[in-house]
């Protein structure tokens, strides 16, 4: 992969599977199953294949903050190793056939009913409970917290794809690319910013899948969580996200939510696998390493 400023396209693009970066090996320009892989299947009505990246953070978030309202919430978490390519397997594949995670099954419903994009996992299971959304009844209050949420669909790919990867995950560093990032960056910042010195939250006062869906990222981006770039983004500035993440980081199905799939970081977050709501207690890979 050239860098070279000269750079010309050729006229036709050929995939080269040695490109480098992070995700080389699992990136390619087809989509379907690479091998033959079932999915396991637990006791609960929801089954959730995920990885606490910040998109698979949202459904993790979502169910603890069902569980905490007393819903008959309970579900089953399985990691889904995308540095592994397990969201090749033909089962996820057959959930999600854009194989990315998180994935979700309701066998709640007559027919199982497969769910995938975060995004449409928080309002499916906003709609189903009747929770974290106004209902259609306040249109005005509903409509803003959809703003928001489809906001993050549209605008967190500039930082995952666009920042996070030219600042962290590519082979070489090139100035052009994490300028025009960082820009579009702080933008989105400051576009939050804007939003929460009028508003508690994104909606308005009461927090909702609006808040589930960007604090992974962008709250997770201003405490330092995300890529290793609070610094360089100068993220302590903006005073009003600041005040934001740090209120909901505070949640405690926020944080429990941050734990689920989580295969990374320290060994007392990580809950690899999660079944029960003891499992926060008893399976966290500190407590199972030690019983090894």
């Amino acid at each position: 992969m050239s860098q070279d400023s000269d750079y010309t396209p050729p006229k036709v693009w050929t995939w080269e599977k040695e490109s480098g970066g992070h995700f080389a090996s699992i990136n390619r320009p087809i989509a379907g199953p690479t091998h033959d892989k079932e999915l396991p299947v637990g006791k609960h009505p929801f089954q959730l294949y995920s990885l606490a990246t910040p998109n698979g953070v949202k459904a993790g978030i979502m169910f603890e903050e069902l569980l905490a309202q007393d819903f008959d919430a309970e579900y089953d978490a399985w990691p889904i190793q995308i540095g592994d390519g397990d969201q090749f397997g033909s089962g996820f594949v057959e959930i999600n056939p854009n194989s990315k995670i998180p994935a979700l099954v309701d066998y709640s419903t007559p027919e199982p009913t497969r769910v995938y994009e975060s995004g449409s996992i928080l309002l499916y299971l906003a709609d189903k409970f009747g929770t974290l959304l106004p209902d259609l009844e306040d249109h005005a209050a509903r409509t803003e917290a959809l703003n928001w949420l489809f906001w993050q669909m549209g605008s967190a790919p500039f930082l995952g794809g666009g920042f996070g990867h030219f600042y962290n995950y590519a082979p070489t560093k090139i100035e052009y690319a994490i300028d025009r990032y960082t820009m579009e960056v702080k933008r989105q910042l400051d576009v939050l910013d804007r939003r929460l010195a009028e508003s508690r939250y994104l909606g308005g006062n009461a927090y909702t899948i609006a808040d589930i869906a960007n604090w992974p990222w962008y709250g997770q981006l201003a405490l330092g969580r995300l890529y290793e770039a609070g610094e360089f983004l100068q993220v302590e500035s903006y005073e009003n996200v600041q005040r934001w993440a740090k209120e909901i980081a505070e949640r405690p199905a926020v944080q429990r939510g941050r734990m689920v799939n989580r295969t990374f970081g320290p060994l007392e977050e990580q809950l690899h696998e999660r079944h029960d709501a003891s499992d926060f207690k008893l399976r966290t890979q500190d407590k199972l390493e030690a019983q090894s």
